[in-house]
């Protein structure tokens, strides 16, 4: 076991454990955000620099600081290490220029973006970023492109992350996309015009930071603040079916993997729960599902407050509330 000491906060972790994980396990606004990391990927992390903290000790033995920020979500812990991250400026300046440098070529079509109120990057920026631009070079453009009957691409948007690539690789048989080109012409894509077909090539959607890679069953259908999300299964012979619907009254818009407060995928769902089975029969409802991590939805007051608690078993506590008495 190891003892860390992250922006004030003493935790102790097992050895091993990268910087960013160790944050994880304290919570809170102290744990650094991650546009690329992905903890059901391996190999996942260390592209898109956003999770930059400063180590002002290396470790008990060592006690040297690192000459410069470190990625957290690859750089392991050590004993008596002490680090920074919300309380150093030099990192919060250079996370202001990561996501300057992420919105160089970003396009602003927030408004009509199906990723609107649940994007990432939205947050990232809104936190880190800045009114203004001062690139004056122009952006770079691609045309949409249509990865199967379900998936679209929106290279656009996309900050070459790689989380779609490293899925397509983990969980399924003969990927057909990735990195084609090299510096500022990298771009996903898939060779000679294949398309992505498999029973699992959907998360490639849900693990997407950006709205990069939509679901082309969802698009343009509603906004998400607009529609309730609840936690429902069903008996699949493919993937473990438990998702998460998205409705608006008795229609199902959209159905998703369920995802922790971070934002990560709880476990990986199949094509036929995520684009076929979209009527609430197909499905035993749960109940709602609570939104942890900070976002547009979960302020959206769809889970009310429940009187007869002991009547009502198995219900998220964000629904326990007390009534203000008259």
């Amino acid at each position: 076991m190891a003892k860390i000491t992250f922006d004030g906060i003493e935790v102790e972790v097992e050895d091993g454990t990268t910087i960013l994980q160790a944050a994880r396990k304290i919570g809170g606004s102290v744990v650094p955000p991650a546009m690329c990391y992905y903890t059901p990927l391996k190999g996942s992390g260390g592209k898109c620099r956003v999770c930059l903290v400063k180590v002002t000790q290396g470790s008990a033995k060592d006690p040297r600081p690192m000459p410069k920020l470190v990625a957290s979500c690859i750089t392991p812990v050590q004993d008596g290490m002490v680090v920074e991250n919300t309380t150093n400026e030099d990192v919060m300046n250079a996370r202001k220029g990561i996501v300057e440098m992420l919105l160089i070529n970003h396009p602003l079509d927030c408004p009509i973006c199906d990723q609107a109120g649940e994007c990432d990057l939205q947050d990232l920026s809104y936190e880190h970023g800045v009114s203004a631009t001062r690139y004056e070079e122009e952006r770079r453009t691609f045309n949409k492109v249509d990865l199967g009957p379900y998936i679209q691409l929106h290279m656009t948007r996309c900050i070459l992350c790689y989380r779609c690539v490293y899925t397509a690789d983990q969980i399924t048989p003969n990927r057909v996309h990735g990195v084609l080109g090299r510096g500022d012409a990298a771009e996903i894509g898939t060779y000679i015009e294949n398309v992505i077909d498999n029973d699992f090539s959907g998360n490639v959607i849900d693990v997407c930071p950006v709205g990069a890679l939509t679901d082309k069953t969802w698009r343009f259908k509603n906004r998400v603040w607009f529609t309730k999300p609840m936690d429902a299964h069903r008996d699949c012979p493919t993937c473990s079916g438990k998702v998460t619907l998205w409705t608006r009254g008795e229609e199902v818009l959209r159905v998703t993997a369920r995802k922790d407060q971070y934002n990560e995928v709880e476990e990986f769902i199949c094509n036929t729960c995520r684009f076929d089975k979209k009527e609430t029969k197909d499905w035993t409802i749960e109940g709602p599902r609570h939104i942890n991590r900070n976002s547009v939805i979960s302020v959206n007051h769809y889970e009310l407050p429940v009187l007869n608690v002991p009547i009502v078993p198995n219900l998220p506590s964000s629904t326990k509330k007390n009534l203000p008495q008259a």
